[in-house]
C-alpha cells in the first residue's frame, strides 16, 4: 500500500511541475529565465570582445566556454598541454607561429598542439569550447 501511495504522489508532483513549467512557458520573460541557464552565451558579457569562464573542471582537466566577437582577439600565448578547440557557434580564425592557418565554423574542431604559440580571432560573434 505504501508503494501505491508513493507512487501516486511522484505521479501526482511529476505531473503539477510539468504543468507548471507549460503555464510559465506563456510568459516570455520566464521561457528566456528558463532556457538561459544553460546556453553558453548566458556565460559571458556579450559587450566584451573576448570573454572566458570555466565551464566544467574534471580530476584531469578543464573545459572553457570562450565567447570572441567580430573582430576579437584572443591573444597570442602559449599552451602546456594538449587541448581542442570546438567551434560552436559563428567563425573564428586559428593562426600559430608554425604557419597553420584554420578557419573554424560552427562544428569544426582543432587540436592544438602545446608549446606552440598561438592566437584566435573572431570573424563573427563567436562561442567557443576549449577542453584540455
Amino acid at each position: 500500500m505504501k508503494k501505491i501511495k508513493f507512487a501516486f504522489f511522484a505521479f501526482a508532483l511529476f505531473a503539477f511541475t510539468n504543468n507548471s513549467i507549460a503555464q510559465d512557458k506563456t510568459n516570455n520573460s520566464n521561457i528566456k529565465n528558463m532556457i538561459r541557464y544553460n546556453q553558453l552565451d548566458s556565460l559571458h558579457d556579450s559587450t566584451k570582445s573576448l570573454s572566458v569562464n570555466v565551464l566544467f573542471e574534471g580530476k584531469e582537466g578543464v573545459t572553457r566556454s570562450l565567447q570572441i566577437n567580430k573582430d576579437g582577439i584572443l591573444a597570442e600565448h602559449i599552451t602546456k598541454t594538449d587541448a581542442i578547440l570546438i567551434c560552436v557557434t559563428g567563425e573564428v580564425v586559428y593562426e600559430d607561429e608554425k604557419n597553420n592557418l584554420k578557419t573554424l565554423k560552427a562544428g569544426d574542431f582543432y587540436k592544438i598542439e602545446p608549446q606552440v604559440k598561438h592566437w584566435v580571432k573572431g570573424i563573427e560573434n563567436s562561442q567557443l569550447l576549449l577542453i584540455k
